[in-house]
């Protein structure tokens, strides 16, 4: 948006397009006095315009007025025509190719129009009859609902990490989503009338444009959808299944989508407003498509907003903070670090948020898993495991249940302190176990016999392997 404006503002220092001095604006400015005042002979009353299906490059070439120099009682005409004229497409030169002078000085005729009906949607009120709305729609439709090009990349990329692609028609796009956001967003919009247009049908076409590699065109999207979403009550649960089935494509069928980050923001929002208590698709959703969409290669995409989506839940209902730990114990990941940690990340929110009743339904199970983690040999890893000590809340929930969590965890603690190569780790390890030394001495004084006595029977049980291998070896 900032961009547009700039944009706006430079084409008001530079000036306009302007037609040559022919005599065509003055004729033209004539002929929009002449058609406010004696409308078309047509039944309905309306303005005899051109056709919109007549409508050409040789059109868009020729001078047009601007908003400044048409009469006020014109200007609905003119806004028409130059919603019209944007209608006119062009085939965008690939790289190594190039383009004749007249597409390129349509393209930049058409750029300067679009701007011109920027500008004028954001300063014109009461302009949005149904036939103005017509006009509007059909040219978003035109300009903005294609075929995608084909993917560049075979695999889902992260913009901040790699050089995305960008849609070559984007000079045009930009604009047209900016004017269609702020005309969606004009407190003069008559919701009753939009809703003959802003249809299941559209909704389907804008989600589908998610899966551009265009990361600029992606955050369009997700502000008009939410504002779509917010503005339209009657397609609200239309959208959210819409979402999930596109979720569930992704999950199980295809592992690739590149909007999924911007649908899970919207989703994020979404799940903010919901009333309480939560109603059961609501639920259902969390449990089918949130938690088993950990599982997918290209987490590290969007993990961010999915981890806000399920903490969102959980503060909404601390009883799924079971169905969440559970959920990522189930798809943890073992050979993967990099999104191992990012699993222990999302646990820590999640224990954050987790009553000490449902705590005790699953920390047996989950501190085997953390007790593994503890003693990785990833220094990385070990270490943000540690860091759970950290948290007084999390401290404090595991304090209570201390006489069952420290004999899980304690061989990694014991070990890690003795022979774990990083120094940060160790020093980590000494820190918590202080921390249960302080607590309760004895019981760690307990672990520590148990500990050396399991030690001795398994040095003991490996000296009796061995003895038999040498056994079976003279034998042979």
């Amino acid at each position: 948006m900032k961009t547009i404006n700039k944009l706006l503002k430079f084409n008001k220092k530079k000036g306009q397009y302007t037609p040559k001095n022919d005599g065509s604006a003055k004729n033209m400015r004539k002929s929009n006095k002449g058609d406010a005042k004696s409308p078309s002979k047509s039944t309905n009353g309306r303005q005899e315009i051109q056709s919109p299906t007549s409508v050409t490059i040789k059109d868009l070439l020729k001078p047009s007025a601007t908003f400044q120099e048409t009469p006020q009682n014109g200007r609905v005409r003119l806004f028409i025509e130059k919603l019209r004229l944007c209608c006119v497409m062009f085939d965008w030169a690939k790289e190594g190719q190039t383009q004749s002078q007249i597409e390129s000085r349509g393209i930049e005729i058409k750029r300067q129009l679009l701007l011109e009906l920027v500008d004028f949607v954001g300063k014109s009120k009461a302009v949005f009859s149904e036939h103005v709305v017509v006009e509007i729609m059909r040219m978003v439709r035109i300009n903005l609902f294609r075929n995608l090009p084909p993917k560049v990349h075979q695999n889902m990329i992260d913009p901040e990490e790699e050089e995305p692609v960008f849609e070559s028609a984007w000079p045009h796009l930009q604009i047209v989503y900016e004017f269609f956001l702020r005309f969606i967003v004009s407190g003069d919009l008559d919701v009753r009338l939009m809703r003959k247009f802003i249809t299941i049908d559209f909704v389907n076409n804008l989600l589908e444009l998610f899966d551009s590699e265009d990361p600029r065109e992606r955050d369009y999207l997700k502000t008009i959808l939410h504002r779509i979403y917010a503005k339209f009550m009657m397609l609200r649960a239309f959208i959210r299944k819409s979402i999930n089935m596109t979720f569930y494509n992704f999950i199980y069928e295809t592992e690739r989508h590149n909007g999924v980050a911007e649908l899970l923001e919207i989703l994020g929002s979404i799940i903010n407003g919901f009333a309480l208590p939560l109603k059961d698709e609501h639920k259902l959703f969390f449990k089918t498509a949130l938690i088993p969409m950990h599982k997918v290669k290209p987490l590290h995409v969007f993990h961010r907003q999915l981890s806000y989506c399920v903490t969102q839940f959980v503060d909404k209902d601390h009883t799924l903070a079971t169905e969440a730990i559970i959920g990522l114990l189930k798809f943890w990941p073992v050979l993967n670090s990099s999104k191992e940690l990012l699993f222990l990340n999302e646990l820590e929110e999640i224990l954050e948020l987790t009553q000490p009743e449902e705590f005790e339904m699953i920390f047996k199970l989950l501190f085997k898993r953390i007790g593994k983690a503890i003693g990785s040999q990833h220094f990385q890893i070990a270490e943000r495991a540690l860091f759970f000590w950290h948290n007084e809340y999390i401290s404090s929930l595991i304090a209570d249940y201390r006489k069952d969590i420290l004999p899980i965890i304690y061989p990694a603690l014991q070990i890690n302190s003795q022979n774990h190569w990083n120094q940060t780790v160790s020093t980590l390890t000494l820190n918590v176990l202080k921390i249960f030394v302080d607590i309760d001495g004895q019981l760690v004084e307990q672990c520590g016999k148990r500990f050396e006595a399991e030690m001795t029977k398994n040095e003991e049980n490996k000296n009796r392997r061995k003895e038999n291998w040498e056994l079976v070896l003279k034998s042979c």
